[in-house]
C-alpha cells in the first residue's frame, strides 16, 4: 500500500536507515565528534541498532560537515532508541554546548535504488 505522498507505508518490523546531516562550523567538527561518539556508544547498545557510520567533510568550505548514517532492525526500535531520556539529554546538551548553532537535518530513508561495483573478470 502507498501513502498519499506515494511512498510505501512502514512494513512492521521492516529496517530503515537514519540519515543525519548537520551543518556545523568547520572549527568545532573536532569537539563535536568526540560528544557524538558518546552518544554513538550509547546508541550502539540498544536493541535493534545495526551500525552507523560518521562521515566527515573533506572540504572545510563544505556547507554540511559531518553526515551520519545509521542503520536499523526497523523503524520502532529506532524510536525507542532515540526516545531514550539519556540520548534525549546529550543530543540536547550538544546543541546547547555548541559556540555557534549547530543544525541536524534528521530523517528515515529507504534505499530506492543500488548498485555494486561489477567484478572483474580474473
Amino acid at each position: 500500500m502507498t501513502t498519499p505522498d506515494s511512498r510505501p507505508e512502514d512494513a512492521p518490523g521492516s529496517s530503515v536507515t537514519f540519515i543525519n546531516v548537520f551543518d556545523i562550523a568547520a572549527d568545532q567538527v573536532d569537539a563535536f565528534v568526540a560528544q557524538w561518539e558518546r552518544r554513538a556508544a550509547l546508541m550502539s547498545a540498544k536493541p535493534g541498532f545495526l551500525d552507523t557510520r560518521l562521515h566527515r567533510a573533506r572540504s572545510s568550505k563544505t556547507r554540511f560537515q559531518l553526515v551520519n548514517v545509521s542503520h536499523w532492525r526497523s523503524r520502532e526500535a529506532w524510536e525507542a532508541a532515540t526516545a531514550d531520556p539519556e540520548f534525549e539529554e546529550r543530543t540536547r546538551a550538544a546543541r546547547e554546548d555548541a559556540p555557534t548553532p549547530v543544525t541536524p537535518n534528521p530523517g528515515l530513508y529507504d534505499v530506492v535504488v543500488e548498485f555494486s561495483a561489477v567484478a572483474e573478470p580474473e
